[in-house]
């Protein structure tokens, strides 16, 4: 009964958040001032009349209120239809299942990446606090934190593609090679780059916030009586303070799921990386609103799932927790 009310109310949150957040996009696509017929005609708008303008405008609903056209697109995605792609002439969940099939590798590998490099960054800081290891880490990390994601992209490009021609320059396969022909070693080959880079952005947060916790745990009383004993270095960690620091560590990573999935939209563009982040940015320019409120949403479920995750596992690894909820109902 407990897990069913739970997951009811997990599930309410869901259509709150879905609602919301399609209608906040659906009124600021409806105010852009991006003409989506022009975008839809693409280069060959000098060769297209009014009377076509005006069926094409037909076609797509442009001429409909608003308030019409989003109950139009609501009543499609109640029966499971998210429309067609206004600038790919496909189904809308065509497209997201395409994209996100070259961006779910992606985004795992820098999710893992950043994970474990930030974790044991947090851990190494913390043991070696005020030595020179320590003040680097710090360093690396609030450096990292301020620094724009496409910034550190565009010098990585430039260091690994131009000065050390190590990787290729960007796309998600080599030019010229049909799809058949692509093997996962060179989809492997043209994702390092852009995976490092959207993982070293993620390091910063999960290091800082173990530092800070695992700092905690070493002037604890249970710590100073464990040394006491005779214990020290990483069996001391690995026994007696490693838990303690992974459940914040892994809420916080999985609730990095969102400034991931935004790192990636930059990632994407800097890398031509043909993804469900350049699908994005090709959608809100091109005023591509069927599109963009399909990725919206597939989105916004990628993250609360995320955080749902974060809150699940969170229970299982604190047996506290699940006594405290048993204790509510």
């Amino acid at each position: 009964m407990r897990f069913t009310t739970l997951l009811f109310r997990q599930l309410l949150k869901l259509i709150l958040l879905l609602a919301c957040v399609s209608s906040v996009t659906f009124v600021l696509m409806s105010k852009s001032p991006i003409d989506p017929i022009q975008a839809y005609i693409g280069a060959d708008i000098l060769r297209v009349g009014e009377e076509q303008r005006v069926a094409i405008a037909e076609h797509w609903g442009l001429n409909d209120p608003p308030l019409q056209r989003f109950t139009a697109w609501f009543s499609s995605i109640v029966q499971g239809d998210l429309g067609t792609s206004m600038i790919y002439r496909q189904p809308v969940i065509d497209i997201i299942q395409e994209k996100f099939q070259s961006s779910i590798s992606l985004l795992l590998i820098a999710w893992l990446l950043s994970g474990i490099i930030g974790f044991a960054a947090g851990i190494a800081a913390a043991m070696k606090r005020g030595t020179w290891l320590d003040r680097i880490i710090q360093w690396y990390c609030y450096a990292l934190s301020s620094t724009p994601t496409f910034w550190a992209a565009l010098l990585l490009l430039l260091i690994f593609t131009v000065w050390l021609p190590i990787f290729p320059v960007g796309l998600g396969a080599p030019v010229g090679v049909t799809t058949d022909q692509v093997t996962w070693l060179d989809r492997a080959y043209h994702m390092v780059l852009p995976a490092v880079t959207l993982s070293l952005t993620g390091i910063s947060g999960i290091a800082l916030h173990t530092r800070e916790k695992m700092i905690e745990v070493l002037a604890s009383d249970y710590i100073l009586f464990a040394r006491a004993k005779g214990e020290e270095g990483m069996r001391l960690v690995s026994r007696h303070g490693l838990r303690n620091i992974l459940l914040p560590a892994i809420t916080l990573q999985f609730a990095s799921f969102s400034e991931l999935f935004g790192g990636a939209v930059l990632i994407e563009q800097v890398f031509s990386y043909p993804g469900l982040g350049q699908a994005t940015v090709e959608a809100s320019t091109k005023g591509d609103v069927p599109l963009l409120m399909g990725i919206v949403l597939f989105s916004a479920v990628f993250v609360f799932v995320g955080n749902s995750i974060a809150e699940w596992t969170y229970r299982i690894v604190d047996p506290r927790i699940k006594e405290g909820y048993k204790l509510e109902a």
